[in-house]
């Protein structure tokens, strides 16, 4: 494609050089960099590409995009916001597909994942073609790609959509990140629906404080080219935004709003509710446990009635919705355990995940978890002490360390679990802890494997070795059984 085709609606400041150049790909990243490429320049938080003009030049580029003139004998295409003219670019370069697509943008800190394939549950019971990208990876008409971030980068992010276009893909729902909304990775997407979960403490390491992540949020939602906004009436930041923008929609279980549930009944394995869609009142019974559940059966439902998808075949897609794996996700075993694999990785994540648990046990309910490295350090002595708080015994144990010492991050926790338990242990090695907890269990008894939920690594010294939670449970019990 021609450079002066990808510029298409970009603000650019100046050209320096040609533009009448075929480009064979875009990059952002020097070592991928082939012959007849276009290279886009951004400042990250360790590298600035801007200062990389040698390598630029030496790996086979031949135009560069910047936000300042920079010693190349390249065209420069000099723009305002280099991050914003990649989204452009890369949506130019595959045509535009995100314009063909219905595109529904979940955000919040939990519930996104499970809220869009209840989503791709419903539509795809009507009869519709849908396809999900977001932490599990992108997945539409039986076609898997580990993406390996929540929201992909332009590159990838336009690439996928443009697949999804060409297989016939109409429905597109997916996770909008903080980090994604901060670095304009859906810069000129136009959402049909802006949606939120909610919106709890997580990446405090990235944006510094509460309300800088809140604000990432809000300006995604508050976008005025999203068509409609579905926001959640019993979070706190739906509740602000509900009240500066009376056209938007909501729905909930404790405050006024638009599709809203009673009668919620938990036991073991199911949640039974009846749903108020918009004057329409149908019985429902969900295949998983807790109650945020609700919520996010609320949030599906309502997305799929705005899009037009009929009552019957919404209540068909959640009544035969069984979960999303990782995501409080029952280990079946013929030892009779309760057993839970779950993603809950926030402080309010696995309180909602503890407290569920609390709800349908007869027993105990243990509690084992580790915080990452390299991650907002603030959440580690938070989710200790609820862990303390709620569960009747904590096991802490390593997660993904990274680059830190696993005791280190260890102790960050004992430290608020210590304010509200002594019943605790402290067991680094995840297997083991895991081993020693499904022998702890007795009749009546859960256990909440909290953190990593369908991760299939385990990151420790920027080395990923193949580990699974549900793997690592399913081995002990066989051992157990011989």
């Amino acid at each position: 494609m021609k450079l002066k085709e990808l510029l298409q609606g970009i603000e650019v400041v100046k050209v320096i050089g040609k533009t009448d150049l075929d480009i064979k790909n875009i990059k952002i990243d020097t070592k991928s960099i082939e012959k007849g490429d276009l290279f886009v320049c951004l400042r990250g938080s360790v590298v600035d590409s801007h200062n990389l003009s040698k390598e630029i030049k030496d790996y086979g580029a031949i135009a560069v995009v910047t936000t300042k003139k920079i010693q190349t004998s390249l065209t420069q295409i000099i723009v305002k916001d280099s991050r914003k003219a990649l989204s452009l670019i890369c949506s130019n370069y595959y045509k535009n597909p995100e314009k063909e697509l219905k595109i529904i943008g979940i955000t919040g800190t939990n519930g996104k994942t499970t809220i869009s394939y209840m989503v791709k549950n419903i539509l795809e019971k009507a009869g519709k073609k849908c396809g999900v990208i977001g932490t599990m990876g992108a997945f539409w008409g039986g076609k898997a790609e580990e993406t390996g971030l929540t929201t992909p980068d332009p590159i990838d992010l336009f690439r996928i959509f443009a697949e999804m276009k060409k297989d016939g893909v109409e429905y597109v729902a997916m996770e909008v990140s903080a980090h994604a909304i901060a670095l304009s990775k859906i810069f000129g997407i136009k959402f049909t629906i802006a949606c939120l979960s909610n919106v709890t403490q997580d990446h405090l390491d990235y944006f510094n404080s509460f309300e800088n992540y809140k604000n990432q949020k809000k300006a995604f939602l508050e976008n005025k080219s999203n068509k409609i906004v579905l926001l959640n009436s019993d979070d706190d930041l739906g509740i602000e935004l509900l009240n500066k923008n009376p056209d938007f929609l909501s729905y909930g279980l404790e405050n006024p709003c638009d599709v809203f549930a009673i009668n919620v009944e938990e036991n073991t394995r199911y949640i039974t509710f009846t749903i108020n869609l918009f004057d329409e009142i149908r019985e429902i019974k969900l295949n998983l446990v807790g109650t945020y559940n609700v919520h996010n059966a609320l949030c599906a439902a309502t997305i799929t009635a705005i899009l037009g998808i009929s009552v019957d075949s919404i209540i068909e897609g959640l009544n035969g919705f069984n979960g999303v794996e990782g995501r409080m996700e029952f280990i079946k075993n013929k030892k009779g355990k309760f057993i839970y694999v779950d993603y809950a990785h926030t402080p309010d994540g696995l309180k909602k995940s503890i407290l569920s648990l609390k709800k349908i046990c007869m027993g105990k309910v243990y509690s084992l978890f580790g915080c990452g490295g390299n991650r907002d350090k603030g959440k580690r002595e938070i989710m200790g002490e609820i862990s303390g708080k709620y569960a009747d015994f904590t096991i802490i144990t390593s997660d993904n360390p990274r680059d830190e010492d696993p005791m280190e991050i260890i102790a960050q926790i004992e430290k608020g679990v210590v304010k509200n338990s002594r019943n605790y242990v402290v067991m680094q090695n995840r297997k083991q802890a895991i081993e020693y907890a499904i022998f702890m269990l007795k009749e009546g008894d859960y256990l909440l494997i909290a953190g990593k939920g369908a991760e299939r690594y385990q990151e420790e010294c920027g080395i990923k070795r193949l580990y699974n939670d549900k793997d690592t449970v399913m081995e002990i019990l066989e051992e157990i059984n011989e």
